[in-house]
């Protein structure tokens, strides 16, 4: 039982491995100027990206400020696409819009790339920092305490797992 436990561990270390050269790639390509279209994963950025389903065009960031939905290096070990929540001096913290507790913090220097857009699996383009985006998202942040039940419905409307 301890060799299945062990080869799943190392499967999972080899994937793992795998999408962060990739995602070490697109920020390489977003330095040199590049703007990469990236595939998400995940639930944690529910209801404005949807894991899974759609990508995030990634740019060079020029300058974080809070509300900003980033690729960043987080605990030294992974990356996560989430929204800045909070910044004081270099340190940066991140808040997934599907979490409903739980931050992660970084330096400026981790903030990798800026998430300009989402792209559905229609292949349409969504600005994330239009007027209603933004004020949809900073609403989100104030309903923290009713996001448990917004999100269950919201994945029950939506077919979402």
């Amino acid at each position: 039982m301890w060799a299945i436990s062990r080869n799943k561990c190392v499967l999972l270390q080899a994937e793992m491995m795998n999408d962060v050269m990739i995602i070490n790639e697109a920020v390489r390509l977003v330095n040199d100027g590049v703007s990469v279209t990236l595939p998400v994963e995940g639930r944690s950025m529910r209801p404005f990206i949807i894991g899974g389903r759609e990508s995030v065009i990634l740019q060079k960031p020029t300058g974080i400020k809070v509300g900003d939905v980033v690729l960043a290096w987080v605990e030294d070990c992974r990356y996560v696409v989430h929204r800045v929540i909070c910044i004081e001096g270099d340190e940066v913290t991140l808040m997934g819009d599907g979490n409903l507790r739980g931050t992660e913090s970084c330096q400026k220097r981790d903030v990798r790339a800026l998430a300009t857009h989402v792209v559905g699996a229609d292949n349409q383009r969504h600005d994330l920092y239009t007027p209603w985006r933004r004020w949809a998202a900073k609403g989100w942040w104030y309903l923290r305490p009713v996001r448990r039940y917004l999100l269950y419905i919201y994945r029950h409307v939506k077919g979402l797992k």
